[in-house]
């Protein structure tokens, strides 16, 4: 798995020009699954993900997790990041997850979340979405070979 963590103000994904999931501060979430992921590496990567502590503390000390400060989770499935970019000018994603694997995950990943974040939004998989967001910071943590 690999995934792109960034600290928001807010941020949005939309589909055809609907709202598909929108959250006020929290963190944007793009996830990838690789060919050989599973629910455990799903489950380890979530742990991860819910337990950095990436939000900033009242002495401006980035010391407290999504959970602490009541943060919002949006979830965006987003297989080029499994792009391999060594050989030529065009990306090979011969890395990632086959799709019908990817979207279980991902949904696995959604339904363990919304276990333990009040407010978890989501992209559509496999949709052409238009995300935007304002980063806080910026923020941003690169999630893999964990």
């Amino acid at each position: 798995m690999k995934l792109v963590i960034q600290r928001v103000k807010s941020a949005r994904v939309e589909v055809d020009g609907k709202t598909a999931g929108e959250i006020g501060a929290g963190l944007l979430v793009l996830i990838g699954v690789g060919r050989e992921d599973t629910e455990a590496a799903a489950d380890k990567y979530l742990k991860k993900l819910l337990g950095l502590r990436i939000f900033e503390d009242a002495e401006g000390k980035t010391n407290l997790s999504l959970k602490d400060v009541e943060g919002e989770l949006l979830l965006v499935s987003q297989f080029t990041l499994y792009a391999n970019c060594r050989k030529g000018n065009r990306p090979s994603f011969i890395e990632a997850g086959d799709p019908e694997k990817a979207e279980q995950l991902y949904e696995y990943m959604v339904r363990e979340a919304k276990k333990q974040v009040d407010v978890v939004e989501t992209g559509v998989f496999g949709a052409h979405m238009e995300v935007s967001l304002v980063n806080d910071g910026p923020f941003t943590v690169l999630l893999e070979n964990l």
